[in-house]
């Protein structure tokens, strides 16, 4: 098996867990090379390895989405839902086979301003979209969802979050929880200066149109981890790419285990088991 690593902080290179995991590879008949995020994966390459925490896992996912390779992710970071294998039980679960690749969506962003259409890689997200404020007025955002208009936000922005994304940008402003596997979409407003709006849960098959309103004349829009300047004129249109990212998930990985672990799901004292 040829498998390509992708660094976010190079000082994990020395890292003695992660030396670990590549001597293991190689005992195990591995190829294992290096890739930058402008780097051509060599052919033959069989999968992704994406070492740091969820920000690195999204870089790395543009590149996995490039050459349609799994990715896996090897926590270590902080969280790590994307990233989610340690770093000593990845080498065992990939010579052994003891993991699944799973389909997870992907947005596709379409920016308009004027006549110009814009619609390339810093158009796609795993976890989400989102529209902000880019200066102290107030952003105002109208929505569309398959031609339906929405009540306009008000506050500092809005999130278009996967199911994957759920636990991420989405989370920390409201946002529900939902299971990876769920077949939705989220909005969700950023500081909301409206006190009777609420996340709203659409099809993953809606189309979600967005235009702004801002004293700035510009907003940001962010792809996960990717930022830019946008003009107030701007049209985003918003619905799920055509491909999915192909994501490792270790065998022994739980998803409701993750969320007690890592966010205290569910912490109570009731809940002790003696």
């Amino acid at each position: 098996m040829k498998i390509a690593v992708y660094i976010g902080d190079g000082h994990l290179r020395s890292d003695s867990r992660f030396l670990g995991l590549v001597s293991d590879l190689e005992r195990g008949g591995c190829s294992v090379y290096y890739v930058e995020s402008d780097s051509a994966l060599e052919d033959g390459t069989d999968m992704l390895l994406s070492v740091g925490g969820d920000g690195t896992f999204l870089s790395a996912a543009l590149i996995a989405l490039s050459y349609s390779v799994p990715v896996a992710g090897v926590n270590m970071g902080r969280m790590g839902f994307l990233s989610e294998g340690r770093a000593e039980d990845i080498a065992d679960a990939i010579l052994s086979g003891d993991y699944i690749v799973e389909s997870r969506a992907v947005l596709n962003a379409e920016l308009k301003v004027g006549e110009t259409m814009t619609d390339d890689s810093s158009s796609y997200a795993v976890n989400e979209m989102t529209v902000r404020r880019s200066g102290a007025a107030m952003l105002g955002v109208d929505v569309c969802v398959d031609g339906v208009k929405l009540p306009t936000y008000w506050g500092d922005g809005l999130v278009i979050s996967t199911s994957s994304g759920s636990t991420a940008y989405s989370l920390s402003v409201g946002g529900p929880i939902v299971l990876p596997e769920s077949k939705v979409l989220i909005i969700s407003p950023i500081a909301p200066h409206n006190l009777n709006v609420r996340p709203l849960v659409v099809p993953d098959t809606s189309e979600i149109v967005l235009t702004t309103q801002s004293r700035d004349g510009y907003f940001e829009f962010s792809s996960d981890n990717r930022t830019c300047d946008v003009p107030e004129s701007a049209i985003i249109s918003i619905k799920m790419a055509q491909f999915s990212l192909k994501r490792v998930r270790l065998n022994k990985s739980n998803f409701i285990q993750a969320l007690t672990e890592k966010l205290y799901w569910g912490e109570d004292v009731r809940n002790v088991r003696h």
